[in-house]
C-alpha cells in the first residue's frame, strides 16, 4: 500500500524509510527534521512560521499564516488529492496541547474520508478506527488506551489485553478505556458503531 508520510514541526526521533510510490511531505518545521534524518521530501508546505525561513526549489507550496487549516491538515488534504489512502504522521505529538488535539482531529478527518492513518510519536502511536476492528501485535508490556471520539462508541470489544470487554458502550465524557495493559498476547479492538481513538505505547522504559 502506498503511504503518504507527513513530518510535522515537533522534533522527533522517529523515522521511516519511504519506498517508490510513497509521498513524503514536510509540513513547515518538519522540513528541518527531515533534513536531520537525511530524508528528501517530495513536497514542502506551510506558512513556515515554525521553520523560520521560506525554502526554495521545486515542491514548495507557500500558504498564508492566516488560514483555516493547520499545516498538518494541509498536508493530509494534499495526500488525499493525490490519491493516497494510508498516512503516517510524525512530529505531531507533544509541544503545544492544542496542536496535538488538532492532529487527533485530523486522524478522524482522514478516517471519515476512507483513509487510515497513524500519528506516531516518541513512545506511542495513535490511530482512529470507525465501525471496524483492528489487531495489534503482541507485546509483553506497555499501555493501551481507547477513547470514544466525536460521539458515543457502541459495541466496543477488547480481547487479549489485561482488561477485556465485550460489546460495551463508551462515551466522550467518561474515560473508562484508559490505561489497559498488553500482556504478551495479540490485542483485538473493535467498535461496532462510532469512532474509537486507540493510543498504544510502543516503548517501555
Amino acid at each position: 500500500m502506498k503511504t503518504c508520510f507527513i513530518m510535522g514541526a515537533m522534533p522527533t526521533e522517529c523515522t521511516f524509510v519511504p519506498r517508490p510510490g510513497d509521498l513524503v511531505i514536510g509540513a513547515d518545521g518538519g522540513l528541518a527534521t527531515l533534513e536531520s534524518l537525511g530524508i528528501a521530501p517530495d513536497v514542502i508546505l506551510g506558512d513556515f512560521d515554525s521553520l523560520g525561513r521560506i525554502p526554495t526549489g521545486d515542491g514548495v507550496i507557500l500558504h498564508p499564516v492566516e488560514k483555516d487549516d493547520t499545516d498538518t491538515m494541509l498536508a493530509c488534504k494534499l495526500g488525499l488529492e493525490r490519491g493516497y489512502r494510508h498516512f503516517e504522521i510524525y512530529g505531531g505529538i507533544g509541544g503545544r496541547l492544542d496542536h496535538t488535539i488538532a492532529n487527533i482531529q485530523t486522524l478522524l478527518y482522514l478516517k471519515e474520508r476512507g483513509a487510515s492513518a497513524l500519528l506516531v510519536g516518541d513512545g506511542e502511536t495513535l490511530q482512529v478506527i470507525r465501525n471496524q476492528s483492528v489487531l495489534l501485535p503482541a507485546r509483553e508490556a506497555g499501555l493501551l488506551s481507547v477513547f470514544a471520539l466525536g460521539g458515543d462508541a457502541h459495541g466496543v470489544t477488547i480481547r487479549g489485553l489485561y482488561y477485556e470487554a465485550e460489546g460495551v458502550d463508551l462515551t466522550p465524557s467518561f474515560p473508562l478505556g484508559v490505561s489497559n495493559h498488553f500482556c504478551g498476547r495479540e490485542a483485538f479492538v473493535e467498535v461496532k458503531e462510532g469512532n474509537l481513538l486507540i493510543i498504544a505505547e510502543t516503548t517501555v522504559g
